[in-house]
């Protein structure tokens, strides 16, 4: 009898012949990697393996990196190792907060406009064009200030933002469906409108959401970096990059390059991987849409 082969062993194995497929296939080990980092840091503080992520006061100053502290640290004497890892736990726990109220808003809103139209679909529409033209970061900004400082608060700026794009495609693809035979036969039969968007709707219009949502996951990581490093993310006791790299400035003049470099490389790996399955779940996607019309 063979043994079970774990999810993990099946994607190691798996072998995309395109790049495309690579790209989604090396993208979601980053993001497996970051997800363990951010589960497991919290329980190597407690246990003592890794400093404190306020603790500084015993540590000297602009300490280079050693086998004492593997990433030097800061100003603050504040270990940069456990700083840049306790990081990723929050920078994936506000992005999949945002997002998440993003996706809970913005398709129920895409789908009420698209499918009813009428005043409702031009006021939303209204709304969420004016919405859509303002800068991402811009935005985000205004929005952060007005709330001030906090996870919750930043979750709730970056989720403003990304509930227009989810608005637009959803809306859109509604509009497209609504107009189908399926849809027509089952309106004749008797079916409400909650009973349609629900059943034959949402089904149809959900599908271009995954590749959308990881785009914008990386795209989020690099606001709430850029609120980090104006002051207007997360409070100074939080781990964030974002605030790390701002503080990191005035030492790097000096020489002192191990505070900017690790959370900016944990940064750029983390936002190469989310974009890396965004692209390939597009490519996906678009090829077997390309496939399945020519086999009908």
């Amino acid at each position: 009898m063979s043994n079970p082969v774990s999810p993990a062993t099946q994607l190691l194995a798996w072998r995309p012949r395109n790049l495309a497929g690579r790209m989604a296939r090396w993208g979601v080990v980053i993001v497996i990697v970051y997800v363990l980092i951010a589960l497991l840091t919290p329980l190597f503080t407690h246990l003592g393996l890794l400093p404190d992520v306020n603790a500084g006061l015993d540590n000297p100053i602009y300490a280079p990196p050693s086998w004492q502290h593997w990433c030097g640290t800061d100003r603050l004497g504040r270990d940069v190792c456990s700083r840049t890892l306790a990081g990723s736990g929050v920078a994936l726990q506000v992005v999949a907060i945002a997002l998440v109220s993003a996706l809970v808003i913005g398709v129920p809103l895409g789908m009420v406009s698209g499918y009813l139209g009428g005043w409702i679909d031009r006021t939303l529409v209204l709304l969420m064009d004016t919405l859509y033209t303002l800068p991402v970061l811009l935005l985000s900004v205004v929005l952060a200030f007005l709330l001030g400082k906090g996870l919750p608060n930043a979750a709730a700026a970056l989720c403003v933002v990304y509930v227009p794009q989810y608005f637009r495609v959803v809306r859109n693809q509604s509009a497209q469906v609504k107009a189908e035979l399926f849809v027509e036969a089952a309106r004749s039969l008797g079916a409400g409108p909650l009973w349609i968007l629900r059943r034959y709707l949402f089904r149809n219009v959900i599908t271009s959401v995954p590749v959308l949502l990881t785009l914008n996951a990386a795209d989020a990581v690099l606001v709430l970096g850029g609120l980090g490093f104006l002051g207007l993310g997360l409070p100074e006791t939080v781990p964030e990059w974002g605030s790390d790299l701002q503080q990191a400035l005035s030492a790097l003049p000096t020489g002192v390059w191990w505070t900017a470099l690790y959370p900016g490389v944990a940064m750029f790996v983390l936002v190469l991987g989310l974009s890396f399955v965004g692209e390939g779940l597009e490519s996906w996607l678009s090829g077997s849409g390309s496939s399945n019309r020519a086999q009908s």
